[in-house]
């Protein structure tokens, strides 16, 4: 018996020498690069899971966690002097940087730094100006440097690190930059989510509560028709179209002149719309706007009119957050201008109780940070995944990416789209991350035509000249459609400057298209007042066919937290319908059958009683309208 116990013994001592020897077999081989695929799987999976653990991105910035870095918040809502406050902070430091999420923001702060005699630098994506003796820059926060160490950073509207596509440059800024002093400005629902992270990154905290310098109050009644506009207001739409559709409907009528803010405006037009817009006596007293207003422009607005509080958000329609209804009106009234005091309202009587109770209701407090992995971690873990081109790489890592409780994984489809358009192109992972990085919307079709043609351009030749970009000549546009022609041609250029900073020796005439796209966004300023001339000029005619009113007109969404009264819905549904059939007919004059509208969608008649209030607002709304046509009648 003890002969076999030690028989088994020995056995099982050989068995685990055998073992030992081949996982130091293995080891060695696997270093001399001559293992096998199928060998090295286990090493392979260790590997890739810490390429993958992305629980402490705090960890990824050693120059931030080598200073012991303080955070100041400045936490308060729009207009209340958080940023000025973060700025002239900036101004008395040695060295700094400011972060913002818009070219037009870090224009601006330059341009104010240099005014009051501190030389600062530009820092965007497409350019750069550099000063001599400059020890400030400010920047757009992807462009933000996590290796220069500065006394003192700002970084502005931090509540978007939360934002699910551009979030992780925010999140990147607010744990990476090598600042001694970090000021940070956003909204109060960052605030919780802030606290959270700073702990994590061993930071000290220190919060500064603001109030809105000047009164902001929501309307008691809704604007109902375009015609009442009137001097500073600030009608926002959500599409392009639609913001063009005020436009015209607004010069139309021969009052007033009206300049335009979207997403797709060039920042020089954009800036210009603004000085027209905000100069007295110059006779634009009104202003069509996208979402855009919301951020990054100082405009002297009296009333901000909801045209709807929903959006189309590039997925499917939904309804306006808390957060943005209150970052948009909040443009309304600025202290120091010529109208210190701001109205908010909506268009549509159906919209007015959801503004309501979104500007009585505190923001939902922000529940996660948005992260992306650095190309570094993406590129090692791309080395034991050989076979997979960059989606498949995206895919891969995200599938196995492992994050933190205060984390969420970026959106990337558009990046990944970019890569498998480019997957058939000889280029290396990082020249394939770049193109695919680059500000291009897969949708947006003359724009990423372009890109597939400078990536071709490059895999093929290893050269790219503005030569490439092809175009209608550049002159004024007489027409929305000649409008938009120039819009895409000034972000074919904005892509070309964009690539031209990360191959410097590939992409040559960089000034030349810099140039060029500053020819685009004159001439898109100049198209504007022009197109404005012959709307005002054709005022005669009617204010723009029936699909225009029914896309301004839709009936909104509400928030999943505020309940719609079924009386407004279904009033708000008819209204449009009943606007949309009227501008349809033929004879009458316009504003008699626009009254029409109005009485037939506050009559009685709904499925549902309307509430006392309600009620109330539509008897004096009722009584108003009947005392005015009586007496256009005598």
């Amino acid at each position: 018996m003890l002969s076999l116990w030690g028989s088994l013994l020995s056995a099982c001592r050989q068995s685990y020498q055998q073992e030992v020897a081949a996982v130091a077999a293995r080891r060695l081989l696997h270093c001399s690069g001559e293992l096998s695929a199928a060998a090295s799987l286990p090493v392979l999976e260790e590997r890739s899971s810490l390429f993958t653990d992305l629980t402490e991105p705090a960890s990824w910035y050693p120059t931030a966690r080598a200073l012991q870095r303080r955070i100041v918040a400045h936490i308060g809502p729009t207009n209340s002097g958080k940023t000025y406050a973060a700025l002239e902070s900036l101004k008395q430091a040695g060295t700094g940087v400011y972060c913002g999420p818009l070219r037009l923001l870090a224009w601006e702060v330059a341009e104010r730094m240099n005014k009051g005699g501190v030389v600062c630098n530009l820092v965007t994506g497409q350019e750069r100006t550099e000063l001599p003796g400059a020890r400030h820059a400010a920047c757009t926060v992807e462009m933000a440097s996590m290796n220069r160490v500065v006394d003192v950073a700002v970084l502005d509207e931090v509540q978007l690190l939360a934002d699910r596509s551009r979030g992780w440059a925010f999140t990147r800024a607010l744990l990476g930059l090598p600042a001694r002093t970090l000021h940070v400005c956003g909204d109060p629902a960052a605030l919780p989510l802030l606290e959270r992270l700073c702990a994590e990154a061993g930071d000290e905290l220190e919060v500064r509560q603001y109030e809105r310098l000047s009164p902001l109050r929501a309307s008691r009644r809704a604007l109902g028709t375009l015609q009442r506009v009137g001097r500073g207001d600030c009608v926002v739409a959500f599409s392009r179209r639609e913001v063009h559709a005020v436009r015209r409907q607004v010069e139309q009528q021969g009052k007033y002149k009206c300049c335009v803010v979207y997403g797709a405006l060039p920042p020089e037009a954009r800036s210009q719309q603004a000085v027209l817009f905000n100069t007295p006596r110059t006779g634009y007293n009104v202003l069509a706007a996208s979402d855009a207003v919301g951020m990054g422009l100082n405009l002297a607005i009296r009333r901000v009119v909801f045209t709807s509080l929903s959006k189309y958000d590039g997925i499917q329609e939904r309804p306006l957050t808390l957060g943005e209804i209150k970052q948009i009106a909040g443009r309304a009234g600025r202290f120091g201008s010529r109208y210190p005091d701001g109205v908010v309202t909506t268009l549509n009587s159906g919209d007015l109780p959801v503004l309501h109770s979104a500007m009585q209701q505190p923001s939902d407090p922000l529940e996660g940070a948005c992260i992306f992995p650095r190309y570094e971690a993406l590129s090692l873990f791309a080395s034991q995944h050989h076979k997979e081109s960059l989606a498949g790489i995206l895919d891969l890592f995200a599938s196995e990416a492992v994050l933190g409780p205060h984390y969420f994984f970026a959106h990337f489809e558009d990046m990944r789209t970019l890569a498998v358009m480019l997957k058939h192109l000889p280029l290396s992972l990082r020249e394939s991350y770049l193109f695919a990085l680059s500000p291009c919307d897969p949708a947006d079709t003359p724009v990423a035509t372009a890109l597939l043609t400078f990536a071709t351009a490059y895999a093929r030749r290893g050269t790219v000249t503005p030569a490439l970009i092809a175009h209608p000549p550049l002159a004024l546009a007489r027409s929305e459609a000649e409008l938009q022609q120039l819009e895409a041609a000034n972000r074919v250029y904005e892509l070309y400057c964009w690539l031209a900073y990360r191959f410097e020796d590939a992409f040559a005439g960089r000034e030349q298209a810099g140039e060029a796209r500053a020819a685009c966004a004159k001439l898109i300023d100049e198209s504007i007042r022009q197109m404005g001339a012959l709307s005002r000029s054709s005022k005669g005619d009617s204010c723009g066919g029936a699909a225009d009113v029914q896309d301004l007109l839709q009936p909104a969404a509400a928030p999943a937290e505020l309940v719609l009264p079924p009386a407004y819905a279904a009033r708000q549904q008819r209204w449009a319908l009943q606007q949309s059939s009227l501008y349809g007919q033929r004879g009458g004059s316009r504003s008699r059958r626009r009254q029409k509208a109005l009485r037939w969608a506050e009559s009685s008649g709904d499925s549902s009683e309307p509430d006392d209030e309600e009620q109330a607002w539509l008897q004096q709304e009722w009584q108003r309208r009947r005392s005015g046509y009586a007496k256009r009648r005598r």
